[in-house]
């Protein structure tokens, strides 16, 4: 393996492992900072199975990310992110597409932009390499530092070092893709646009397939009777309870999806009335030329999902760009394993950075890249590690994978923040939960800017 010259003036290198959003976003903050950056990806040599494109920062599971309500848990972590100089908070925004109140991007475009600037830029050398031995590519490479945010899907050589060397065996759980389709293929006639809770006829980011009381029951059973790809006798489904495949929750009960992502609340069609169910499609790219399925990740086979995702109104004829399928992710025990900055206990120099963190969610892996890149820069310039205010949603996050007893991936939410008890007066302003939520991101946003 070559090796790289000398660092110019002293500066110091740091080796980053994953060009994913979170190792996307800790090479961009450090060479911004004047940081030399190695920054490592396999995918490009082989891709994985849930990996679709040879570019970096692939949006997997959706194409959004989120909220941008900044009263909201979501926007209040972009907030902050964009505070610190996120790359990929500017990326997204620069290539979103239609999406309401959240930030869905163009997948395509928005991995493209980031892949180049990340190839062009003068203190990043990017290395096609599958990493396997952190501590030996750190002193093949003559790095000071690792950063390892090789995301949902490690590569077997480096989760076999993981797993040897850092975390022991309880190092995965499972989560599931969902399908796209092509635009063309569906019947508009017996579907409509609307945003939930927004009046009809407004210009609207999700098309929405009404069903009727009979037809979600048949689509129900038959999503729970299809067959379904099998775990590996070696493996045993773990999953996300945010993100469940649609027939586990058709399995868990006839109901469960009319109350999750196929809720019908806010979706009246022009009589006023609303449907039984709703299946809600948005937007993939700002041609809209496809759409994915809201909340339908899935574990059924191929041939299956065609089958039945056709039973929904107006999909009848459905053309699938690519269908959904199930992955294992990896991620650590933070609080047995690292320290508050995210380094390893064992290898100080060595850190771990987005959802192999245990956070859940494309900006809060980005957000531990920002987060990591940040205490790696406070090192070489010789001061300490620095916690964040428990009161942000970055330092709510961090403390939340630090301090949970049985480890199990979250997203960012206003139940890991610190609450605020309401006066009399404040509940009957404006609600008790919208009171506080209001309260509560005022705060984060007040003791952000102050930290």
């Amino acid at each position: 393996m070559q090796k790289l010259s000398p660092t110019v003036g002293g500066l110091h290198r740091v080796l980053v492992i994953g060009a994913g959003l979170a190792g996307s976003e800790a090479a961009m903050f450090l060479a911004s900072h004047g940081i030399h950056v190695v920054l490592v990806e396999g995918k490009t040599l082989k891709l994985n199975p849930a990996q679709k494109i040879p570019k970096f920062a692939e949006l997997v599971c959706t194409n959004s990310l989120k909220s941008l309500d900044p009263t909201s848990a979501h926007g209040l972590l972009k907030s902050e992110m964009k505070a610190m100089g996120s790359f990929i908070i500017e990326a997204a925004e620069k290539h979103a597409v239609p999406a309401g109140d959240a930030l869905a991007v163009d997948r395509e475009l928005f991995s493209t932009e980031i892949t180049e600037r990340l190839r062009s830029h003068p203190l990043i050398r990017v290395v096609e390499l599958e990493a396997d031995d952190p501590l030996k590519l750190k002193q093949a490479f003559e790095c000071d530092f690792v950063v390892v945010a090789t995301g949902p899907l490690t590569s077997k050589g480096l989760e076999d070092w993981i797993l040897r060397e850092v975390s022991g065996d309880d190092f995965y759980f499972y989560d599931a893709i969902a399908p796209v389709v092509d635009a063309d293929s569906l019947d508009y006639s017996k579907m409509y646009f609307k945003d939930r809770h927004k009046p009809l006829g407004e210009s609207a980011d999700y098309l929405n397939a009404p069903m009727n009381k009979e037809q979600y029951y048949a689509f129900i059973e038959e999503l729970a009777r299809a067959e379904k790809v099998p775990p590996k006798e070696f493996e045993d489904w773990k999953f996300f309870e945010s993100c469940l495949p649609v027939d586990l929750m058709a399995e868990r009960g006839k109901d469960t999806a009319r109350f999750s992502c196929m809720k019908p609340i806010g979706l009246e069609r022009e009589d006023g009335r609303e449907p039984w169910a709703v299946v809600q499609l948005r937007k993939e790219n700002l041609l809209g030329s496809a759409y994915n399925l809201v909340g339908f990740q899935t574990r059924l086979t191929y041939k299956e999902q065609v089958r039945v995702f056709r039973m929904i109104p107006g999909m009848e004829e459905a053309s699938f760009i690519h269908l959904g399928s199930c992955h294992r992710n990896s991620f650590l025990n933070a609080r047995k394993l690292l320290e508050n900055d995210l380094s390893s206990k064992k290898f100080p120099e060595v850190y771990f950075a987005g959802q192999i963190t245990g956070v859940e969610g494309y900006t809060e892996s980005a957000s531990m890249g920002l987060y990591v890149a940040y205490q790696i820069l406070r090192r070489i310039r010789g001061e300490g590690p620095v916690r964040f205010p428990v009161e942000t949603a970055m330092g709510a996050l961090v403390n939340y994978i630090m301090t949970v007893e049985k480890p199990c991936p979250s997203n960012i939410n206003f139940g890991l923040l610190p609450t605020i008890e309401l006066t009399k007066e404040q509940c009957k302003a404006g609600g008790r939960k919208k009171a506080r939520k209001q309260l509560v991101a005022a705060r984060a946003q007040d003791v952000f800017q102050s930290f």
